[in-house]
């Protein structure tokens, strides 16, 4: 991970604009034959004197389309001389971190520093100005896809997020850039068009300043007591000033350096503090609370970098989506394709544990249908593993917990007695296990259905207690919903029936099992982001939940 900006950039900027100055005055026409023959031996050998070569070939055949439209003539330079563009193109990319990229990844300086060389050095030099040019619009090719697509296909992140559909023509984004006053504007037209990847790329900056500043998580130990309002805490000084400074606590409300209590300001901002960071907001110092305010803040920069990351996957929205953010344990329903807070439905839901075989996957699919009063039909594993032993212990398990064993297909196939046969085909897998519909059902009175091949869907739960908890991660895989009535009103707007909320209610506690079609599918987005910045100013971090982002992190090279 990198965090700064080079000292020097302003040293070299104000060396080339000196040479600019002078060779303005001295420019000689180019030889622009030299120049031609070597951009065309360089991209028929795929090498360049300072442009990695995988780099090169892996956009050799749009460089060669370029060049060739432009007769083998420069685009970054005049007589050579840099343009003005190739300089603010330069130093955008320079400070690519502003993107949450790196500028290392388009070799930013070492184009730099080639150029100071050039424009410094007396002569014509046609060949080392192809090799600037040369390498100039294969990064900006490159940092083209990254803003756009991002580094990395998300399937190598193992997440099942079809890459985006709306593609850009890269090379019109190169010439346009090469003569650009403000390329950053070129850029921003192929950002991803999410106000929430804005807010969270603004918030960036900061969090590198605060990451900067020496010692600002550095709190005494923790003793292994949760400290509480009132109560004296030695760190109490240190920890107002991190407060302070991330922005939970105002400057003018802190108590003096003396003072060594959780007063109530002090425990009003780690109220605040623990709400962003999704902890229960007690106001105490306890052993999860202390976790956070300790982690160092260049792990909050990476988290935002990997969290634009991962919204540079996500396509252009065609028609208002449903989102679930595993890591926050919510729910947001669009009622545009806009992603503005006030159009959003917001639920708190339940995901899958962390184990491997419980984790509720990333992916993206259409719900069509909504099926009130479900069946259960209980995953095999579940089923053998888990429900089978319990069934064989006592033979009254089965009645308790409203279950049956059925053959075929559908609500409507018939159960089966559980007998010693009968269970032996359940571990065959030729009868199936399921729990009949009402208040006990695992899946509640709804479920929505988005087929996949996960046999991930979203449902309502009778364990309604579980939403009392921070950390909301005890299902099986399908994602529970805190107020299924509100979600199923917000999905049904348009489907025939005017399912009103009192009529929602009544199918849920009918005595029928039914689907209800939607008029429209709606496209739901399983994701996973750890950070996530808010209209109101605010940047909330969540625990990586699944490990997700310490895999990106090694599959980027942080």
């Amino acid at each position: 991970m990198r965090i700064g900006v080079s000292r020097q950039w302003a040293t070299w900027l104000g060396a080339i604009g000196l040479a600019l100055w002078m060779s303005l005055a001295t420019a000689q026409p180019g030889d622009a034959g030299a120049f031609g023959t070597t951009l065309q031996q360089m991209l028929a050998d795929g090498s360049h004197p300072y442009v990695r070569a995988p780099d090169l070939r892996s956009e050799r055949t749009p460089l060669q389309q370029l060049y060739e439209r432009r007769g083998w003539q420069p685009l970054w330079s005049e007589d050579q001389t840099p343009t003005r563009s190739a300089l603010a193109t330069l130093s955008l990319m320079r400070g690519a971190e502003n993107y949450g990229l790196h500028g290392s990844d388009y070799e930013a300086n070492q184009i730099l520093y080639h150029l100071v060389d050039l424009v410094t050095t007396p002569g014509t030099h046609p060949d080392q100005w192809a090799h600037f040019d040369l390498a100039l619009s294969a990064a900006v090719l490159r940092f083209a896809t990254h803003v756009h697509y991002g580094r990395i296909d998300p399937k190598q992140a193992g997440f099942d997020i079809p890459v985006a559909a709306d593609r850009i023509d890269r090379l019109s984004i190169l010439e346009e850039a090469a003569t650009a006053t403000d390329p950053a504007a070129v850029f921003a037209r192929i950002e991803p068009p999410y106000e929430h990847y804005q807010l969270l790329k603004a918030a960036l900056p900061k969090f590198r300043l605060l990451a900067l500043e020496r010692g600002l998580t550095d709190l005494p130990a923790y003793s292994g007591r949760s400290v509480k309002p009132g109560e004296t805490y030695a760190g109490a000084p240190a920890l107002r000033h991190l407060l302070v400074a991330i922005g939970d606590l105002p400057a003018d409300s802190a108590a003096p350096e003396s003072d060594l209590t959780l007063d109530p300001a002090l425990v009003a901002a780690l109220k605040q503090f623990q709400a962003l960071h999704g902890l229960a907001p007690d106001g105490a110092l306890g052993r999860e609370t202390f976790r956070h305010l300790t982690t160092p803040l260049l792990q909050r920069v990476e988290q935002i970098e990997l969290t634009l990351e991962r919204w540079r996957w996500l396509p252009k929205l065609e028609t208002p989506p449903l989102f679930v953010n595993i890591p926050q344990y919510q729910l947001f329903a669009f009622g545009t394709t806009q992603d503005r807070e006030a159009d959003m439905l917001k639920l708190d839901v339940i995901v899958g544990k962390a184990f491997p075989n419980t984790r509720t996957p990333v992916f993206s699919e259409e719900m069509r249908y909504l099926v009130f009063r479900p069946y259960w039909d209980v995953p095999y594993s579940i089923a053998t593993r888990e429900l089978l032993p319990e069934i064989r212990k006592n033979p009254g398990y089965m009645d308790k917990q409203n279950l049956e064993l059925v053959r075929g297909p559908g609500d409507d196939a018939k159960p089966v007695p559980p007998t010693q046969e009968n269970l032996a085909a359940l571990v065959a897998g030729t009868l199936r296990l399921r729990q009949r519909p009402g208040d006990d059902n695992a899946l509640g009175l709804v479920k929505f259905m988005l087929p996949n091949e996960y046999n991930v869907y979203l449902h309502s739960t009778p364990a309604k207690g579980l939403f009392s908890e921070a950390r909301r991660a005890f299902s099986h895989g399908c994602i529970r919903v805190s107020d299924p009535v509100a979600l199923a009103e917000h999905v049904l707007k348009g489907t025939p029936g005017d399912w009103t909320r009192e009529k929602i209610e009544a199918a849920m506690n009918g005595t029928e099992t039914f689907r209800v079609p939607l008029s429209s599918p709606i496209p739901v987005y399983i994701v996973y982001g750890t950070a996530i910045a808010s209209e109101a100013g605010q940047v909330f971090f969540f625990d990586d939940v699944y490990g997700h982002d310490a895999r990106l992190a090694v599959l980027l090279g942080e």
